[in-house]
């Protein structure tokens, strides 16, 4: 399981949380201001004046204008990398430029198109890569999903049995060989060449889609930046990516596994804004389990459980959801892997990448109480479903450290275990000394900082 800690890549999100923030520049007095602009509109203004205001102001600043009254465009001025550009504006009922995207509001078209700018300027080698080393047998979706593909896979072979191909293969190999076949299938970019799969796998219905949250290509594990038409989504399976990665995903389309897609590697913003929850289920139902059970294992969260079954439970969660049963595993180190595992595939972990630097930061404050209050505004600064999820682990894992004469898991071992899966920190970084001093001082500290008690 450790190979999928890095399954995902946070580079352009990095990149893109970098990029300038849109600065209305405003006009009070406009007597001919159309109905669809607010006070960022300047009215008639030739470009030297609308540079002018510009002038000393970030990147990101903007204004509307038009440059003569005889047009039926608007122009949007920005600055951007310390250069003014000039953009021909329309409104339909959305806001557009001469792309095919469309917004309900200026701001988000301004900031969509800062955020582009901002990737062009910042992460042209990344853009390159990706069009050229996506590799789908190592891409998230096979990694994520390989054994329910197969699981798919084997339950069509039945209804195959009838065609020709594979009536040859079956007369000269036995239906003992077919089975091992099966059981043994390889998803690789060559299932044109494999005649099991010919008979039933289709090519996606790729439709370009505006994604709520953060989301992740499924082939190449790259951010699928922007705020609009960020990407494709085929409406049969639900596999997500890039535009240009789309056009090299082979014809395997799966709609089943649509109904099994859950909930291990997505966003976790994302995921309880679709659940309407302030909690994972996932989550919850390991950390009940665990402490109806598990607080006097010995090695708890350090021990691991077997794999197929922590895949086995993945996958129940998956597809029944919080109807999952994890009575029936009787070893607990499965519940406690499961949980870890969740926690590993999140996109951006739960303290995040623009909070990690404070984070080390305050760990460094030269008096436990410097830290705690640092770390408390550290904290402040999470997005609210990371700050909830991060609250409930640390009480949960001050529980557990609060038995370490029995389960020898103190806040120093929890912490080691659960740093690297925790915290959001930069490929460069291997020595995670801090991280784990500011795990530590989080759990054993959970009652004071988070709720004041001593």
């Amino acid at each position: 399981m450790e190979n999928l800690r890095n399954i995902w890549k946070p580079e352009l999100y990095r990149i893109q949380m970098e990029a300038p923030k849109p600065k209305r520049i405003v006009c009070e007095d406009c007597a001919d201001r159309p109905e669809f602009y607010g006070k960022e509109y300047h009215g008639v203004m030739g470009h030297k004046e609308a540079t002018s205001l510009l002038d000393g102001e970030p990147d990101g600043a903007f204004l509307i204008r038009k440059g003569n009254s005889m047009n039926d465009f608007f122009t949007l001025t920005w600055r951007f990398n310390d250069r003014i550009h000039h953009y021909k504006l329309y409104y339909d009922g959305t806001h557009y430029t001469n792309t095919n995207k469309t917004y309900d509001c200026v701001y988000d078209l301004v900031a969509d198109g800062l955020i582009t700018m901002h990737m062009e300027l910042r992460a042209r080698h990344i853009l390159e890569m990706i069009n050229s080393r996506a590799n789908y047998t190592e891409s998230p979706y096979i990694t994520l999903n390989k054994k329910k593909m197969n699981t798919l896979t084997r339950s069509k072979v039945p209804s195959l049995t009838g065609s020709p191909a594979i009536n040859k293969i079956s007369n000269s190999t036995s239906e003992e060989n077919l089975t091992k076949s099966v059981n043994n299938l390889d998803l690789t970019p060559s299932l044109e060449d494999n005649p099991l799969l010919t008979k039933y796998s289709k090519s996606h219905s790729f439709k370009t889609h505006t994604f709520k949250g953060l989301n992740w290509c499924e082939l190449c594990a790259n951010f699928l930046w922007g705020f609009t038409a960020q990407g494709v989504k085929c409406e049969d399976c639900g596999f997500i990516a890039h535009t240009k990665c789309s056009e090299r995903v082979p014809n395997l389309c799966l709609p089943d596994l649509k109904k099994l897609r859950g909930v291990f590697g997505i966003d976790l913003t994302t995921l309880l804004n679709a659940h309407s929850s302030t909690l994972p289920f996932v989550v919850r139902k390991c950390v009940n389990e665990i402490e109806a059970r598990g607080m006097d294992s010995e090695g708890i969260y350090r021990v691991s459980g077997f794999a197929d079954e922590i895949e086995a439970l993945k996958m129940a969660f998956d597809k029944d959801g919080e109807a999952a049963d994890l009575s029936q595993y009787s070893n607990i180190n499965v519940v406690a892997g499961t949980l870890k595992l969740y926690l590993r595939l999140l996109p951006v972990p739960l303290v995040t990448y623009d909070v990690h630097a404070r984070f080390v930061r305050a760990i460094q404050c030269k008096t436990p109480p410097e830290q705690i209050s640092a770390l408390r505004e550290c904290l402040d600064q999470l997005p609210p479903a990371h700050f909830n999820c991060l609250q409930y682990m640390m009480q949960h894992l001050h529980r557990v450290s609060q038995q370490a004469e029995v389960n020898k898991m103190s806040a120093h071992n929890l912490s080691t275990v659960f740093a690297p899966t925790l915290v959001a920190t930069p490929p460069a970084i291997t020595d995670l000394a801090f991280e784990i001093r500011a795990l530590q001082t989080l759990i054993e500290n959970c009652p004071l900082i988070y709720y004041g008690n001593k």
